[in-house]
């Protein structure tokens, strides 16, 4: 029989809400092992408790003690978070879109719909703001952290003053755990040597399964349990993330609830869809097709989504779709070929999308399967931010040709496009399908100023508690609402301290005040909200926006410099509860409340480390961080070294660089990979020929592979059994980005090949691959010649490899 002991500590209103914050319940006997309690939060971790019990000189004159379990309130439900990446709001057939997703209809069919809701417009600062509940310049994250600067609101590092939603509620009695992308582990600490305080395990999350970075291939992705990486895709054809995810997910929920039935939890459910590269099953790929859904072209599918949209009620009857940009070609416009490609991208990205739908499905529905589904609040969040321009005009078939700013004409684009969507590709499609897909507001993800930019649809159910069962919400609300509305559900207050260290106010506002029928049209309470990305930048504030109109293109990255971050923006007025898709801008009829709202932005942005204002974008690639390579020009390895990512090894972009590998050949001869760093779409490798059928085994080659559209080699006799020095000497012609040079590969000081290339790559190998000595993981380097499958270990014995960076 549990006994419920209730102390008096206290009881006060929580501030996220209406929820009490209940005075602490002690269940069982105070000082048994079987008794836990409430905590009130504050202090997190909390005390240790006075030992309760007796002690005198004998133990049969004693009596023990042991301190209660710490459990969150009662009542306190299981957490299901999950969003999905690049999503845009026009996409799920949840909030009008023409790709089918059960699973999120599901949640809103048990629930309520928000179609009002905003993201930061860019995926690490939305996750950030997501896991804390502050703004996203608050926690470091003004940029993705792959462009990191060196200033409080841009550098990456979530503060310590700022904790996470993990860690309240781990420290409240929750199991917490991270699935799928951590696109806020600072890339300069992204490695084997750490520090790991801002990975999943180390920001409140007992237990992570996912990647680390802003993008990986479903087929081999970077992927890591807590901070080991591992690889199960390797002698497994056919394997993908998103359904590994969803297992790994599942096998996880299962096993709390038969190892400890009555601890709730916290999945956070993040996957790479829908982000490039696009990488659903060829099953799904098939279904999607036979549906037709793109065929039309973006221009028709962009009507029928905003017919869809009026007909849920997704957008009220006076909402206008705004128009199509002079920017973008009209699809009556393109070639035959053209249409046939694009159509092809579509296709692949919808059936992305429905396939991790599918996937988010399994999840939902093994939560129900375990008797769970009525004590857990699901927040399903389509998107991080808008669609994504990044595939250029034409898309491509390696996301990151974009990176390093090279289009790829549409008539190359056919050679990937019998496997487009596979293993061999890392795709994303034309820009003109994530304007389609934001439908109905204007611009895409990086845009903050715009809602195409920021506006994510979101499902959220919890049975018993949201009772107005298919609602729709049009109250504003934003990604930092949502630490603040898992609290008040939650009962738990945010913390004053965490590990000692004073914590700074909660930025967001709970949502949990929409959830009553009675409230379906009460007034926001998230009444102002700044947003700010790369130099563009918009403020709400009761009902209306001012927004910058955008100076540069998200479809074309450039290195040309910007304009004046300050002067060179025109601003834009919109009262967004009349017009919610920004269509009537009314800068030039009132230029008093536009000037009233651009002093509140800059008020806004010093309070919450917007300054400095900075509109660069790809010169920020190149900026100087810490790491534990800074200033280091020479490297040196010995033996096998997997895994390290590119912050953590020698970059020989942009320079000249001497190789040298002092290697010993066994009798017989030796194979595999020395060193290299990227793989299929792009980066290097020095290594000795797998051969075919006996013949050519053993050849020494170094491959140059330019972002998969041209590899260059330069290539040697095989060696004989015995020590060799091979060295690969490069000449750049820079210093400037993406020059050329001239190479020289030589073994025990004689010359066997030179070579030129016209380019290199000038910003990024993919960052979803490592740098490896002795092996090669994930994908591999060589296409055709001199293939090879991964992980290539070398036979032989590598006594000492050195880079010398010039």
């Amino acid at each position: 029989m549990k006994i419920r002991h209730t102390l008096l500590v206290g009881a006060c209103f929580l501030a996220v809400g209406w929820i009490p914050a209940l005075a602490q319940q002690v269940i069982g006997v105070p000082g048994s092992p079987g008794a836990t309690t409430t905590i009130d939060g504050k202090q997190l971790p909390p005390p240790d408790p006075k030992f309760g019990g007796v002690i005198n000189e004998k133990a049969a004159d004693s009596q023990s003690w042991w301190a209660p379990r710490i459990v969150p309130p009662e009542g306190a439900p299981n957490i299901l978070l999950i969003m999905t990446d690049d999503q845009g709001f026009g996409a799920p057939s949840t909030f009008g879109g023409v790709i089918p997703t059960p699973a999120m209809d599901r949640i809103a069919s048990n629930g309520l719909r928000f179609t009002n809701f905003h993201s930061t417009s860019l995926c690490s600062p939305t996750r950030g703001a997501l896991i804390t509940g502050r703004n996203h310049h608050s926690v470091g994250f003004g940029v993705v952290g792959e462009i990191a600067t060196g200033f409080p609101g841009y550098d990456s590092i979530i503060p310590i003053e700022k904790g996470t939603i993990g860690t309240i509620l781990k420290e409240n009695g929750y199991a917490t755990s991270w699935f799928g992308k951590d696109h806020n582990t600072p890339s300069y600490q992204s490695s084997q040597a750490g520090p790991f305080n801002q990975w999943p395990t180390g920001m409140g999350f007992d237990y992570f399964y996912g990647f680390v970075g802003g993008d990986a291939s479903q087929w081999q992705p970077n992927l890591f349990r807590n901070t080991t990486a591992i690889y199960p895709f390797e002698g497994n054809p056919g394997w993908n993330l998103e359904t590994a995810m969803a297992d790994e997910a599942v096998q996880y929920i299962k096993q709390l609830k038969e190892v400890a039935p009555g601890k709730p939890w916290l999945v956070y459910y993040v996957p790479g869809a829908t982000h490039a590269p696009h990488h659903p099953t060829p099953e799904w790929i098939k279904k999607i097709s036979d549906m037709h859904l793109f065929d039309a072209g973006w221009n028709k599918v962009r009507e029928r989504i905003f017919a869809n949209q009026k007909r849920l009620g997704i957008m009220p009857e006076n909402a206008k779709l705004t128009p199509w940009p002079d920017t973008l070609p009209q699809w009556d416009t393109l070639s035959f070929e053209e249409k046939k490609l694009f159509i092809k991208q579509a296709d692949v990205y919808g059936a992305y999308l429905a396939y991790a739908d599918h996937e988010i499905g399994r999840v939902i529905q093994a939560v129900d399967d375990l008797g769970e589904l009525d004590n857990t609040l699901i927040i399903y969040i389509g998107g991080d931010n808008g669609a994504s321009a990044e595939g250029m005009i034409n898309g491509t078939p390696n996301e990151f040709t974009t990176f390093n700013g090279v289009e790829v004409p549409v008539k190359d684009q056919f050679l990937w496009y019998p496997f487009w969507g596979s293993e061999r590709t890392f795709p994303h499609y034309a820009a003109g399908w994530a304007w389609a897909i934001d439908t109905p507001f204007k611009w895409v993800k990086q845009v903050p100023s715009h809602f195409g930019g920021t506006s994510q649809g979101v499902a959220m159910s919890w049975p018993g508690h949201i009772t107005d069962l298919g609602g729709i919400r049009r109250q504003f609300s934003h990604v930092i609402d949502v630490v603040p509305t898992i609290l008040e559900a939650a009962g738990i207050p945010a913390p004053d301290a965490i590990d000692g260290i004073a914590q700074k106010p909660i930025e967001g506002t709970s949502m949990v005040y929409t959830w009553d029928k009675a409230n379906a049209k009460a007034p926001t309470r998230h009444t102002t909200q700044y947003f700010e990305m790369l130099g563009n930048r918009a403020i709400y504030n009761d009902g209306w926006v001012a927004a910058t109109t955008p100076v540069t293109l998200p479809w074309e990255l450039s290195s040309k410099t910007p304009p004046d971050v300050i002067t060179g923006y025109s601003w834009e007025l919109y009262n967004v509860d009349e017009d919610p898709t920004q269509f009537n801008n009314l800068a030039s009829t009132m230029p008093d409340k536009l000037k009233e709202l651009k002093d509140l932005f800059y008020s806004e942005a010093k309070k919450y480390n917007v300054l400095p204002l900075d509109n660069s974008t790809l010169a920020r690639w190149n900026t100087p961080r810490p790491s534990l390579t800074a200033g280091q020009t020479e490297f040196t390895y010995s033996g096998e070294l997997s895994g390290v990512p590119a912050s953590a090894a020698p970059s020989i972009l942009n320079k000249s660089y001497t190789i040298t590998a002092d290697v010993e050949i066994p009798d017989g001869g030796a194979e595999g990979m020395i060193v290299t760093e990227g793989g299929r779409f792009g980066g290097y490798g020095l290594f000795l020929s797998k051969g075919e059928f006996g013949f050519d085994r053993g050849k020494v080659v170094f491959l140059y592979n330019l972002l998969d559209l041209k590899r260059t080699m330069w290539e040697g006799p095989d060696l004989e059994p015995g020590k060799h020095t091979i060295v690969f000497d490069f000449k750049s012609d820079g210093p400037e980005l993406g020059k050329g040079g001239t190479g020289v590969l030589s073994v025990d000081g004689k010359e066997l090949a030179r070579n030129s290339i016209d380019h290199g790559t000038p910003i990024t190998f993919p960052e979803d691959e490592t740098f490896d000595v002795g092996l090669d993981t994930r994908t591999p380097l060589a296409l055709l010649e001199y293939r090879y499958d991964t992980p290539f270990k070398f036979t032989g014995k590598i006594d000492k490899l050195t880079f010398n960076l010039k």
